[in-house]
C-alpha cells in the first residue's frame, strides 16, 4: 500500500517538474546555444505535449527564448547570471596573479573550493600553450582523486571521507587512501597527482589560507603529464606557494569560503 500522502505527493510532482525544467535548460550550451522541441524531446524523454508545456513555462519567465534557429537562453538568464558573476567573481588583484603565474609558468592555473563532496572550480587561467588542460568556472569535480581534493581535505573530518570513498569507484576503504594522501600533502606542503582521474594528466596545488589560517581553497597547475617531470614538480610548487601566499594575504574571500573554523574546512573530528 502506497503510504505517500497527498501533500507529499505532490511536493514529488513539483520536485520532478523542477527537475525537468532543468533538463531542459541544461541541454543548452556553448556549442548548442539553441535547441529545438524535437531535441528536447529526443534528450530528456519527455512527452511532447509536457515538453511543450515546460517550455512555454519556461518561456513566460523568460529563462528561454523562441528564435527561429529554436529555443536559446532568455533575458531572464541574464539576470541570474549577472548576479553570479557578481557574486563569485574575484577581486581585480587575485585574477592577475592567477593571470601571471599562468603566462610565467605555461600551463593552466585552476582555484577549486570544497562543496559538499565535490570539489568546485572558481577561477581558471588557461595555459597558452595550444595543447592544455581546461576545467569551466562552475564545473564540479569528485574528490575521491586529484592533486587539489588532496589539498581541500586535508582537516577533514573521517565522516567526510568515508562518505566521499563510498561515492567513489574504489570503495569505503578509499578513505585510508584519501587520509594519507592529505597528510602527506600537508608534510610537504604541497600535492600532486598523476593520471589519477584522467590519464595523462598530472597537476600540483597548494593550499590557500583564509583569514582565520583554515585552508579556504586550492591553487593548482595541470597540464599534460609529459610537461611536468620530477624536476618540474618542485619549480611548480614553488612558484604556487608564492602565489597563494600573496592571496591569503590579500584576504582571500569568497562566497564558498568558511566562516571559520567550524566550517567545511574546519578541524578533524
Amino acid at each position: 500500500m502506497d503510504s505517500t500522502g497527498p501533500g507529499q505527493a505532490a511536493e514529488a510532482t513539483g520536485v520532478r517538474s523542477v527537475r525537468r525544467a532543468l533538463d531542459i535548460l541544461g541541454l543548452l550550451t556553448e556549442d548548442q546555444p539553441a535547441v529545438t522541441l524535437r531535441e528536447i524531446v529526443d534528450a530528456t524523454g519527455l512527452a511532447k505535449t509536457t515538453a511543450v508545456r515546460m517550455v512555454q513555462t519556461l518561456e513566460q519567465c523568460g529563462l528561454l527564448w523562441d528564435t527561429p534557429a529554436g529555443y536559446t537562453a532568455g533575458p531572464g538568464l541574464w539576470r541570474w547570471a549577472h548576479l553570479a558573476h557578481t557574486s563569485w567573481e574575484l577581486p581585480r588583484e587575485t585574477r592577475k596573479l592567477m593571470r601571471d603565474l599562468a603566462e610565467e609558468q605555461q600551463e593552466t592555473v585552476n582555484l577549486f573550493m570544497l562543496r559538499g563532496l565535490s570539489r568546485v572550480c572558481v577561477a581558471q587561467q588557461e595555459s597558452p600553450q595550444p595543447l592544455r588542460h581546461v576545467v569551466r568556472v562552475g564545473d564540479e569535480l569528485p574528490l575521491w582523486a586529484g592533486a587539489s581534493s588532496k589539498i581541500l581535505l586535508r582537516s577533514a573530518p573521517e565522516s567526510l571521507l568515508r562518505r566521499i570513498a563510498v561515492d567513489s569507484p574504489h570503495g569505503e576503504g578509499h578513505a585510508r587512501q584519501l587520509r594519507v594522501w592529505a597528510d602527506v600533502a600537508v608534510e610537504q606542503g604541497f600535492a600532486v597527482s598523476r593520471g589519477e582521474r584522467d590519464e595523462g594528466l598530472t597537476a600540483v596545488a597548494v593550499p590557500v589560507l583564509g583569514r582565520t589560517g583554515t585552508v579556504v581553497a586550492s591553487l593548482s597547475l595541470s597540464g599534460p603529464s609529459h610537461r611536468f617531470p620530477e624536476a618540474g614538480v618542485q619549480r611548480f610548487a614553488t612558484a604556487l606557494v608564492e602565489v597563494a601566499r600573496q592571496m591569503s594575504e590579500q584576504g582571500f574571500d569568497h562566497p564558498l569560503s568558511p566562516v571559520g573554523p567550524a566550517g567545511p574546512a574546519g578541524g578533524r573530528k
